[in-house]
């Protein structure tokens, strides 16, 4: 029984409904008081945060979605509304390399590439975090730039910092500004005026990237966390 804590873009297929299943399985336990798996360490760690349960659900509905999938069971369950766990069973960095390990055996792979640097991770992550907080975007960015990131103690503390960034609620106007960021690569073909753009609400927007990103192959935008994860918070 696992819940993952890194974005769902890092899930192979094979993890990410595996991780919906299982999903579902903690809030049964939870909310029917069953007693299989209740004393299980993440049913214990989730088992105050009905609401973080609901979003990480819808994160993992919307990643489905953007692969072929479709989910039909929500979560509805919302005690504790906007706290996550403080806790993990693994730190975040920790879960990248489980995830390699187990791709590497399996033969499997994800959207988003498991990161090999700090760089890279920051590549991954760069849009979601403008969508919330453009100070952090650009301190973390020079942070980057000066070398931060390259010992084993930065790497993890930067994977950590960005799942808690992913864990706050973007704003409307942020969302849009990330949008219309990645927009940018997917623009010209075939393009659209601005005043086509403007009157597109921030869904459709990201869902016109999505789109597009998918049919052309565009590399860096489907290595965006933010490919799947803004929407989450658009549907909300």
């Amino acid at each position: 029984m696992r819940i993952w804590d890194v974005s769902p873009g890092y899930l192979s297929r094979q993890h990410l409904l595996g991780e919906h299943r299982e999903l579902h399985g903690i809030v049964s336990i939870i909310t029917n008081r069953k007693t299989g798996y209740a004393r299980h360490p993440e049913t214990l760690r989730w088992a105050e945060y009905g609401w973080a349960l609901q979003r990480r659900h819808r994160l993992l509905a919307c990643e489905m979605r953007l692969r072929g999938y479709q989910d039909r069971t929500p979560v509805t369950v919302d005690w504790n509304p906007g706290q996550w766990p403080a806790q993990y069973i693994d730190p975040p960095a920790r879960q990248y390399e489980l995830l390699r390990r187990k791709y590497a055996e399996a033969g499997s792979a994800a959207r988003i590439p498991l990161p090999t640097s700090g760089q890279a991770l920051w590549s991954q992550h760069k849009y979601s975090v403008l969508a919330r907080d453009p100070k952090a975007y650009k301190a973390i960015g020079r942070s980057l730039a000066n070398g931060f990131g390259r010992s084993e103690r930065e790497y993890h503390e930067l994977a950590r910092t960005l799942v808690e960034i992913l864990r706050q609620r973007p704003t409307p106007g942020g969302i849009r500004n990330a949008v219309e960021h990645m927009w940018g690569y997917v623009s010209a073909d075939p393009p659209l005026a601005t005043s086509q753009i403007e009157t597109l609400s921030s869904s459709a927007l990201l869902s016109e990237v999505q789109q597009r990103a998918l049919h052309k192959g565009v590399a860096y935008l489907l290595a965006s966390t933010a490919l799947s994860e803004l929407m989450a918070w658009l549907e909300a």
